[in-house]
C-alpha cells in the first residue's frame, strides 16, 4: 500500500454558486446522467480489465503446462497488456469507498517479495518492521505469522488471500494482485539504475529441469494468484453493473456522485500519483521507488492512470476492442456554468497525458523509468518532473471546479512529498 496523507481542501462556496452548479449542461446533461454515464464507463473499463486479466490466466495456463522461452514471454506480454485497462481504473479508488476496500486485494505496492520467494543475497535476510520478510513460502510449506505456526502446504486463492495477504498486520506483505504475479513473471530488477528488467527464467516454472527450487510450488502459486486476480475483477465488475452496490452508491444522489468523480481526480492527480509514486522516487533518486518495479512497465502504468483520470472529466472511453464511449460527461456540466474553467481543465489534462506520453517514448527509446529517476540524471529528472507538474496543475484545477459546482470542503489525498519533502528524508 502506499502511504497516504490527507490534505484538505477548504473550499468555500457561495449560496448563488450552489444555485448555478445545478443548472443543467442541456435538457440531456444534469448531475444525475452524468454520475450515471461514469458508472456505465467504469462498468466497461473493469470489464476491461477482467478479459485482459482472462487472457493472462490463460497464458500463465499455458507457462505452467509447457515451460519455455515462448509461453514465458507470452505471459509477460499478456500481463503487460493487462495493465492498461486496470490502470485506467483507479480514478474510482478515491470516493468510492467499495473500490478503495477492495483495491489492496489487487494492487498493493510495494512488496517485500522474500515473503513470496527466493531473493537475491543483497535483498537482505531480516527485518525489524517485518518478521516475513524472507519467509519465502514457496519454499516453506511451514511459516510463523505472529508467532504462530500455519501450514502452508497448499498454496491455493483461499491461502493467498486469507492467510498470507498482510500477515501479520504489515502492508508490505502483499501475497495477491498484478505485482505479486509481476514478481513471479520477472523476478527481482537487481540493475539498479542500469538498463533491464526482472530476468527469471522459464526453468523456474520447469518441473523437469528446475531451476531454484520448489517449481511445482512456484507454478502453483503463480496459478492462484492469477485466478484470483480474475475472481476479484469479477466482483468489481458486478459491482459497477447497473444494480451494482457501486454503481447504486454512486448514483443514489448525484451531488454526492459529482464530489465522487472530483475525489477521485484529485486525489490520484496530486497526493497518490504526482507525490507518492513519482515525487517520492524523484526526490530519493531511488529505483525501487516505480510502480511496476520488476518488469520495467511504470511509464505505461502512469500513463495510463492520467487517462483515465481524463476519461473520468470527459466522459470518453476507448475499450480494448476499440469500441468508443461517450455520454453526459463533467465536462459538459461545468462548461455550461463557466465555459472558461472546463477549458482550463480540458487543457490541464491533455497537457497532463502529453507529459505522460512524452515519458513513456522516452522509456522505449532511451531509458526505462528507474534510470529517469536516478541522481545525476538531468533530462530524465525533468521529463518526470514535467508529468509531476502537470498532475499538480491539473490538481488545483479540480479544487476550482469543486468550488464551481457548489461541493462543499472535499479532502483530497496529499503527500509528504510534495507538502513537506523535508520529512521524506527523516
Amino acid at each position: 500500500m502506499t502511504k497516504n496523507f490527507i490534505r484538505a481542501a477548504a473550499l468555500a462556496l457561495t449560496a448563488a454558486t450552489s444555485v448555478l452548479a445545478l443548472q443543467p449542461a442541456s435538457a440531456a446533461t444534469d448531475a444525475a446522467t452524468v454520475v450515471k454515464h461514469y458508472a456505465a464507463v467504469a462498468h466497461a473499463k473493469y470489464e476491461d480489465a477482467l478479459t485482459t486479466a482472462e487472457a493472462l490466466e490463460k497464458a500463465v495456463d499455458s507457462l505452467i503446462a509447457s515451460p519455455g522461452e515462448e509461453t514465458l514471454k507470452a505471459a509477460r506480454e499478456a500481463w503487460l497488456k493487462a495493465r492498461n485497462p486496470y490502470q485506467e481504473t483507479e480514478v474510482y479508488r478515491f470516493g468510492n469507498a467499495i473500490v478503495d476496500e477492495w483495491e489492496g486485494k489487487v494492487n498493493a505496492w510495494p512488496l517485500d517479495e522474500g515473503l513470496i520467494d527466493y531473493v537475491d543475497p543483497s535483498y537482505g535476510t531480516e527485518s525489524d518492521e517485518n518478521a516475513l520478510f524472507t519467509a519465502n513460502v514457496i519454499a516453506n510449506k511451514s511459516i510463523k505469522i505472529d508467532g504462530k505456526d500455519v501450514d502452508a502446504t497448499n498454496i491455493t486463492p483461499e491461502f493467498l488471500a486469507g492467510t498470507l495477504q498482510e500477515a501479520g498486520g504489515i502492508e508490505a506483505n502483499v501475497a495477491t494482485g498484478y505485482h505479486a504475479i509481476e514478481f513471479l513473471l520477472w523476478g527481482q530488477d537487481l540493475n539498479g539504475i542500469g538498463p533491464g528488467a526482472g530476468k527469471r527464467s522459464y526453468t523456474d516454472f520447469d518441473t523437469k529441469a528446475c531451476t531454484n527450487g520448489n517449481c511445482d510450488r512456484r507454478a502453483a502459486y503463480l496459478k492462484a494468484a492469477t485466478s484470483l486476480l480474475v475472481s476479484d475483477l469479477k466482483e468489481m465488475v458486478a459491482n459497477w453493473a447497473p444494480e451494482g452496490a457501486a454503481a447504486k452508491a454512486v448514483e443514489a444522489d448525484p451531488k454526492a456522485g459529482l464530489a465522487a468523480i472530483l475525489t477521485g481526480m484529485g486525489s490520484l492527480s496530486y497526493g497518490e500519483l504526482a507525490g507518492e509514486r513519482m515525487k517520492l522516487g524523484l526526490l530519493l533518486h531511488d529505483p525501487e521507488e516505480e510502480h511496476d518495479c520488476f518488469s520495467d512497465n511504470t511509464h505505461n502504468s502512469h500513463l495510463h492512470d492520467a487517462i483515465g483520470i481524463q476519461s473520468a472529466y470527459t466522459g470518453e472511453y476507448t475499450r480494448v476492442d476499440g469500441t468508443k464511449l461517450t455520454g453526459p460527461s463533467l465536462s459538459e456540466l461545468v462548461a455550461a456554468n463557466d465555459a472558461a474553467l472546463d477549458r482550463e481543465m480540458t487543457a490541464n489534462l491533455a497537457t497532463t497525458v502529453e507529459r505522460m506520453q512524452a515519458m513513456a517514448k522516452r522509456a522505449e527509446a532511451v531509458e526505462a523509468y528507474d534510470q529517469m529517476i536516478g541522481e545525476g540524471n538531468k533530462d530524465g529528472n525533468a521529463t518526470v518532473q514535467a508529468a509531476i507538474d502537470g498532475l499538480i496543475a491539473q490538481a488545483k484545477t479540480v479544487e476550482r471546479v469543486i468550488a464551481a459546482l457548489g461541493l462543499g470542503t472535499i479532502e483530497l489525498e496529499g503527500s509528504d512529498s510534495l507538502d513537506n519533502p523535508n520529512a521524506v528524508f527523516q
